[in-house]
């Protein structure tokens, strides 16, 4: 079996440089760890786990909770995305990523968190106020956070309020004044997607008609369908629609599509998020792309940095951007 000191000798390295580059310390310059590591894999290194664990305290397993409302699991388009990308990311670091299961059990989160001896535990869900999150966002388990701010926990966010600022200002420069929007579940993500409508179309001198913004639901074909519907039949429809996200815009579309009318001659519309599906379909969808790549890989960074350097790392908030995807359904009037 391939040994530290068999890398060292190689690399012509102490065995305590090899210890530290395979262990990602900062102290090592980034050429000298992929060197060392580049070696390590080109001999065959296996880190042994046990002895490893017993030295550092950690499991070098990390857990990963996720539960969205609509129930979609790994199909939803961006927490797929980012999840994936935290997942690369940390097994690039060397630790191990599982799923802690949100079905029914007599252990809570945090039970669950410690009998699997988890380093750390990043929580990607809509409901944030259950007991059970809570608890485990108050314990001293070490969490981040992605599309949440929690007292005293790194958070990772998609900037929501730069994404719509850029939509709301692309549509009113395509000379839009009749603008309705669907807005998601209520959230702090909702609420800075509302706060960025409400003051760019104050900002454009535009007055919000009445009944032109409406409650929805993320990824919800079916109620967007219904608003939808509605929207077309008041007296004075509007001549642009934003959705909460690429899902719900497929059903107003279907809607708009269903009343004979088209997109976006007739009617415009905009989608939040990016997902791939939605720029090949035709016309291409206009919407705000969030960087899940860079998302998930900054939450991985985030929890390993505080696992690995507990004394030194402090909670923070960090914004993530994305940009505007103008696509084909927002005609200029």
């Amino acid at each position: 079996m391939v040994s530290m000191k068999d890398i060292a000798a190689a690399c012509g390295v102490s065995v305590a440089t090899v210890s530290k580059a395979l262990s990602d310390h900062r102290d090592i310059r980034e050429s000298t760890k992929q060197q060392i590591r580049q070696k390590a894999d080109e001999m065959g290194y296996l880190p042994n786990l046990s002895a490893r664990y017993l030295k550092t305290n950690r499991s070098y397993n990390i857990g990963v909770l996720f539960d969205d409302a609509g129930g979609s699991g790994l199909t939803h388009d961006f927490f797929a995305g980012v999840l994936q990308s935290f997942k690369l990311e940390a097994e690039r670091k060397g630790f191990d990523v599982t799923f802690l299961n949100t079905t029914s059990s007599e252990m809570s989160y945090l039970e669950r968190a410690r009998y699997r001896g988890f380093d750390g535990v990043a929580i990607a869900c809509f409901d944030y106020r259950n007991p059970q999150i809570q608890e485990l966002l108050h314990s001293n388990v070490k969490t981040v956070t992605i599309d949440y701010v929690a007292d005293n926990r790194t958070a990772i966010l998609s900037d929501n309020e730069d994404g719509m600022d850029q939509l709301m200002q692309y549509v009113i420069g395509q000379g839009h004044r009749r603008i309705a929007y669907i807005y998601g579940d209520y959230s702090r993500v909702t609420r800075y997607r509302l706060a960025s409508f409400y003051r760019n179309m104050e900002q454009a001198g535009i007055p919000v008609k009445e009944g032109y913004v409406r409650e929805g639901l993320y990824r919800n074909i079916e109620l967007a369908y219904r608003l939808t519907e509605e929207f077309l039949g008041l007296e004075e429809p509007p001549t642009c629609i934003l959705y909460p996200d690429d899902v719900a815009c497929f059903g107003g579309i279907n809607a708009i599509k269903a009343k004979g009318l088209s997109v976006p001659a007739d009617i415009s519309v905009v989608g939040f998020d990016g997902i791939r599906a939605a720029q090949y379909e035709e016309p291409r969808l206009t919407t705000f792309a969030q960087d899940t790549e860079q998302l998930g890989k900054l939450a991985a960074d985030s929890l390993i940095e505080e696992i690995e350097h507990p004394m030194t790392t402090a909670p923070d908030i960090h914004m993530v951007k994305g940009k505007l995807l103008t696509g084909q359904t927002v005609r200029r009037i």
